[in-house]
Order: C-alpha cells, then structure tokens, then sequence
C-alpha cells in the first residue's frame, strides 16, 4: 500500500495517523492520499476524475471551471430507511429514528468495509466544519475512495492544511469512513454513533449520504454534541437584513423541503426597498451559541451551497443562478449538445434535444423529466454576489429572530410572532408541511416536521426539545421567535400573498418587531401585524382585505390542527418536556 502526498500535510497528530492507519488495514486501498485542499490538487484531481469518465466537463465560454457529473440512477437521494442512530440503549435514538446496537452495527460495517477500497485510492480529507479560528469550529476527518466526494467536500468545507492547523495534537475529531462498494441498494448504510464522534457510509455515492461533513456531522452528530456541550445545531439557513442607514438585524430560520429556503436565504429586495440589502450567511445549517454579552450567536459551518436545482431560474433566485455559473459540480440535470446543463424551471426554452440525468436521449415530447427531481449543484459561498462579510467571522453573528415555516394551504396565517421562548419553542416542535408531488404518500398530507429537524436529530426527540428549553437559561437575550407560511391559498385555489422578493415585508416587519419599531395586535395564536404596521405600498392589486385572508385565524380548522399534533406528541409522550404540553393547553383555552 503507497502513501502520497503525506510530507504537505505534515500529519504529526497520533490519534489521526493511528486512525487512518487502522481504517487503511481495514479496506485494504491500493494508494492512501492525503489531501491538501490546494488549487494543484484541485486541478490535478479534477483532470483525473474526467478521464476517469466521473466528471464531464462542461463548455468552459458559458460556465468557467464547471463540471458534470451523474449517479448511479438507484443512488439519488438520502434514504431514511437505511440511516441509523447507533447508541447503547435505543430509548437515547427515540422513536423518530431508526436504532441499531453500535456493536452489532461495527461489526456488519467492518464486514462491508474489509477489501472494499483493493485496487482503489483512500483519500484523506482533513476539514473544517466552520471558519478557521472559531472556538464553535469543529474538526472532522473523511476517508472516501470516491473522487467525486473529494472535490465536492473541497466546495463545501475549509479543506486540507487548515483542518489540520486548527486541530493541532488533540484527538477532538469527528471520524468519517465512507466507501461506496458497488453502490448496491442492499448494502447501504449511513450509521453515525455519537458517543464516538463516528460516521459510517457505505453503499452510496449521493451527496447527502457521502459528503459527510453535512447533515451526519453537522447535524446528526452536531446536535448530539450540541446538547452535551450547551449549544445549538440546527437545520437553519442565517441572513442579515441591513437598512439604508447601515443597521443590521441578523436571522435564522427553519423551513422543511420545498418551501422556499434557498430562496429566502438568498432574497433580492423588491425595487420598493430602496437601499435595503439581504446578506447570505448560510442557506442550510446553522451552529448556535451564547455569546459572553447574553446574545445567541451563530456561525454557518459549511463553505459552499449543495442546492436541489430544478425550478431554480433568474425570478425565483438570481443570486443562486449567479453562484453557478462558474466552479460548479451540477450532479444529475440535462446535459445539452454544446456541453451546458439545463432543468425543469430553467429560464428560456427547453432545448430541441438533450441527454436527460440518466445519459438517455431527451426532447421536449418525452414523458420523463430531463433531470432528477432532487437534481444538485455544489457551488462555493464565494461565489454569492450577497455573501455576508461576517460570513467567515470567527465570532458569528448576533440572531434577533428565529423563524419556523412550512408549506400550508390553510390554517397557518402568514406571519405570527410567539408570546415568550418556551412558546416559540412549542411552535417549532409542532410545525409542519404538506407533502408534495415528490414526496412518498398523498398529496397535501401534512407531514410534521419539528424545527425542519425530523430527519436529522441525532438523539431522541422529546429531549431535543428539552434542550431548546433548557437553553433559555443560558441566553440572557434571546432572539424572537416568529412562524411564516407563504403557501396559503383562497378556497378557490388560489395563494393568498405573492412570495419570492415580496416576502421582504415580511422580513422587515420581522426586523421592526426585534428592534422595537412596530406594534402586535395579541391573538391566540400569538402577536400579528397590527394595522398601519405592516408595508403593503406598491404592491399592485393586494388589499387590506386580502391581509385580513391571509392572516386570518379559522377556528374549526386550528381544532383540526390540535389533534393532528397529538399524533407526534403521543408517540415522544415519555421524553416530552411538560411545557409543551400546557403550551398546547393554554392553546387551546385561548381558542
């Protein structure tokens, strides 16, 4: 077995080599590479993945250092079925999770794993999840035989020599094996077992499940360091919202799939708004902690934007069309004759003829779509023309709000603020979203989703909402809490509040509410715009009386809404703090 490029990387720390060591006996790769993050290995292994037919590049006149690539087509989402939360007793897991024994589970990936990499290369990928000097950065090691994996972990971490500069000799790490077999649907296994910082990966080669830096270890390991350690990790995009006179109020918010928060991450103020500008931060992962002044500051640990592409155009976001047009990694869409990508939603026409996401040929008479509906692109925050400034401070920023949503067609109004912490806190743990066309089960289900959370908390449920109570006493001033919905519609169908850039109204009333600028009207569900204190100028054909609709609170429905809540409460019952179940109560008595 060859070692390469090890004397750049300089590895003196015992418990990496050791680690690496023991996992290359394991899987037996022909060559070990350490990697470096540097512009020539980029170069050098991007030309080696396109001979080697992983990436295509693409036209280099219309997308500069931009490359293709496709899946396996079983291979092409995150599979919950086969994602595992490995603790010693199963109640720590909880029931919203799939447990397995961390022994039993060793021992089968051990078995996987034995020979998998014989005749491939291990890459070593030292990264930061975090900016560089943070105290809230955290280190994490993956060891892939997956090019594709390398250069896609290259875009979304600090990777290379300053993972290593920032660990030092400590043996704090997050360790991450992945190799992808033969990317056998009956082999796949995504196993974390927190109480080792440990990630295991086999069988898959799609992002969420390989690139594991992002939802394993910041969100399923993180949260489950989170609570040990007395902070938050949250799937939760950060904005800052800056006045014409330089003021900035900073916000996180939490939104299931499909609702819009890619595009409200990265939000272009309507001409309305003079002056006004929306700062990116991150669009999908928030890391939360109390500051020494009582304040909640957050940090965005990743360093790029894996985004689901369709339906992505110039309306719907034009900062993310602009962050794609160079140094891109487009995984699963349509591949044009001229070498550039197209989708569904995309601007302009579809093209005359194309290969869809599977290499077939494609035209616009064909009954399947041109590319996947959970289509990527992997691009580096650098490239967002609104990237915040603050967006690699070691500090993070000061959150004044925190915001819950999700897509409903009724109930929900479209905005509400909770009367305290502990009440907003039951607003995230009950929120949900109607299930959509790409979704398993019927449409306009709704599907709750606590804090967008379900998916990836690392430990039980009940106590993860223990955790965001217990962390009031710790926050000295903490942030608002707000629920936003923009999907609500008139019984004849139709959505009830425009969306896209005009949900910068929302946002300033958000903003006034934390700055102390605009009155509430107190409802049972919370505080709501008052009149006067909710911008509606130079917004063609919307009424004061279409507000009323949008906001309005339907009572049958809210008593629908109560008892489609119990359905998760009941199963968390024994884990579930008791201040959420008087939060429902006084709910109900308000009602």
């Amino acid at each position: 077995m060859e070692t390469s490029n090890l004397g750049s990387c300089n590895t003196t720390n015992p418990a990496v080599t050791a680690w690496v060591a023991d996992q290359a006996r394991l899987c037996e790769p022909d060559q070990v590479y350490w990697c470096d993050g540097s512009t020539a290995e980029k170069d050098a292994l991007t030309a080696q993945a396109v001979a080697a037919g992983v990436l295509i590049q693409l036209n280099q006149e219309k997308l500069p250092g931009c490359y293709y690539h496709r899946s396996n087509p079983n291979d092409v989402a995150r599979v919950e079925q086969c994602t595992f939360i490995c603790t010693e007793f199963e109640e720590e897991a909880g029931p919203t999770n799939n447990w397995a024994p961390p022994g039993e589970m060793y021992t089968k990936l051990q078995g996987l794993a034995r020979g998998s990499m014989h005749g491939r290369t291990m890459y070593v990928i030292p990264y930061l999840m975090g900016p560089p000097g943070s105290p809230m950065t955290k280190v994490g090691f993956e060891l892939t035989d997956s090019i594709y994996v390398v250069l896609s972990m290259r875009i979304m971490t600090r990777m290379g020599r300053v993972a290593l500069d920032h660990l030092g000799d400590s043996s704090d790490f997050n360790r991450g094996l992945h190799c992808m077999l033969d990317v056998n649907p009956d082999r796949r296994y995504i196993c974390h077992f927190p109480q080792d910082n440990t990630i295991i990966s086999v069988g898959s080669a799609y992002g969420g499940n390989a690139l594991l830096g992002k939802k394993c270890f910041a969100l399923r390991i993180g949260s489950y360091l989170a609570r040990r350690q007395g902070w938050l990790a949250e799937h939760m995009l950060i904005l800052g919202l800056e006045s014409p006179t330089g003021e900035k109020t900073y916000v996180a918010a939490a939104f299931p799939s499909a609702c819009g928060k890619t595009n409200f991450a990265m939000l272009i103020p309507p001409p309305h708004y003079k002056g006004w500008k929306v700062w990116t931060i991150g669009d999908d992962i928030a890391w939360m902690k109390p500051g020494p002044d009582g304040r909640l500051y957050a940090i965005n640990p990743e360093a790029g934007y894996f985004g689901v592409v369709p339906g992505t155009n110039y309306k719907s976001n034009p900062n993310a069309m602009n962050s794609i047009q160079r140094d891109t990694i487009y995984t699963n869409v349509a591949l044009t004759p001229d070498l550039d990508v197209w989708w569904e939603g995309k601007d302009g026409p579809p093209p005359a003829e194309c290969l869809d996401w599977k290499g077939q040929p494609w035209t616009p008479e064909s009954k399947e779509k041109a590319a996947h509906p959970n289509s990527r692109f992997a691009a580096p925050m650098t490239n967002n023309p609104m990237l915040a400034p603050e967006a690699s401070d070691p500090n993070g920023v000061p959150i004044s709000a925190i915001i819950f949503g999700g897509r409903r067609a009724d109930t929900m109004p479209l905005v509400y603020q909770a009367f305290n912490w502990i009440h907003g806190v039951y607003i995230g743990a009950t929120m949900g979203s109607e299930t959509t066309a790409a979704a398993a089960g019927t449409v306009g289900n709704v599907r709750r989703d606590p804090m967008a959370m379900l998916p990836f908390c690392g430990y039980n449920m009940g106590e993860y909402f223990r955790h965001w109570i217990t962390m009031r006493k710790l926050i000295r001033r903490p942030p608002r809490i707000f629920h936003v919905n923009w999907f609500r519609k008139s019984a004849a169908g139709e959505f009830l509040w425009p969306g896209f850039g005009e949900n910068m109204r929302v946002l300033k009333w958000i903003a006034d509410r934390c700055n102390g600028r605009a009155n509430a009207d107190e409802t049972p569900l919370g505080w709501v715009p008052s009149g006067g204190h909710f911008d509606l100028g130079e917004l063609p054909g919307y009424t004061n009386a279409k507000f009323e609709q949008v906001q309005s609170i339907d009572y049958p429905e809210w008593r629908r809404e109560l008892l489609q809540q119990d359905e998760l409460f009941m199963k968390l019952y024994s884990h579930l703090p008791k201040e959420l179940i008087f939060q429902r109560e006084l709910l109900v008595a308000r009602l």
